[in-house]
């Protein structure tokens, strides 16, 4: 069995290179045999789209962003499109994706692209991990799919991967020990080896028993229903279809309680959604009106 051979070789003999060939054969196999190559952000070099894309898969499913990328892409083609857009027509256009707040970062990440840097995307992973909505995981990923750098990275398939195949199934890893690993197993072409490992890792969470809960930066999600995450998202709904209203009113139409569902606006308003009135009510941040 392949798992096995390639778990005793790196356990008796580490990373040597006909361990790195094997394993490298069989990934770029999987990925020509089944690999998910009709990704629409797959099938482009421009790094708006694989920006966007990249900051749509962070934290939602391929199937979703399949829907919403082409129609996202096309209300806002590029970045200045994005940068000018009203902030409500974003949050509209993001609405299905979840986690709101990504959309507020990445039209702040468009205008810093835009003021910042004439339009175009840094390459440097360490400069994009300190734009807005990116951080360390999300900058390489745009590195080696828009650029096809030559970066070392781990996320939740690629971490998947890896402890599937190379660590015992009583071991406790840690992102330490997977480095090396995904260091030395990197060819050059990084742009399609990360989209193989990655639909690799997707297959394995359907087939095996979640090798990710041997990894000690595991975190089991939080359930959706009855979370702040839920109320949120139907707030934001509730405040795109009428502009504006109160929690009172929110909370009754959700059946929540008030003062919870106060304090989820509030500090929505906090995060730049809302703004809230002298009289109690709240309405939604309009770009143009916060800017004059």
């Amino acid at each position: 069995m392949l798992v096995t051979d390639l778990r005793t070789r790196f356990r008796e003999e580490g990373i040597t290179p006909s361990l790195v060939a094997d394993f490298q054969r069989h990934v770029m196999e999987f990925y020509a045999a089944k690999g998910r190559h009709d990704m629409e952000w797959r099938h482009t070099s421009d790094p708006y789209k694989i920006v966007v894309s990249e900051i749509m898969l962070q934290q939602t499913q391929v199937p979703r962003v399949a829907v919403i990328f082409p129609k996202f892409i096309e209300r806002f083609p590029d970045f200045i499109a994005l940068a000018k857009a009203e902030q409500t027509d974003v949050l509209a256009a993001w609405q299905g994706m979840g986690y709101n707040r990504r959309a507020l970062n990445l039209q702040k990440l468009a205008g810093v692209i835009v003021n910042e840097y004439n339009g175009t995307v840094p390459e440097d992973p360490l400069v994009l991990k300190n734009l807005p909505g990116i951080g360390p995981a999300t900058s390489c990923s745009i590195a080696a799919f828009a650029f096809n750098r030559p970066v070392v990275f781990i996320e939740t398939n690629i971490r998947r991967v890896f402890i599937h195949y190379f660590f015992e199934d009583d071991q406790v890893v840690d992102d330490r020990e997977l480095l090396p690993l995904v260091a030395a197993m990197l060819p050059e072409y990084s742009r399609e080896w990360y989209w193989a490992l990655m639909d690799l890792g997707t297959a394995l969470k359907a087939s095996v028993q979640n090798p990710n809960q041997r990894s000690r930066h595991y975190t089991k999600q939080k359930t959706f229903e009855g979370s702040d995450r839920k109320i949120r998202g139907n707030v934001l709904k509730k405040m795109l279809e009428q502009k504006n209203g109160d929690p009172e009113m929110f909370a009754k139409e959700m059946t929540e309680d008030p003062s919870r569902v106060r304090r989820i606006m509030d500090k929505m308003t906090a995060e730049g959604f809302f703004v809230r009135e002298e009289t109690g009510t709240y309405r939604l941040s309009d770009k143009k009106r916060r800017e004059e």
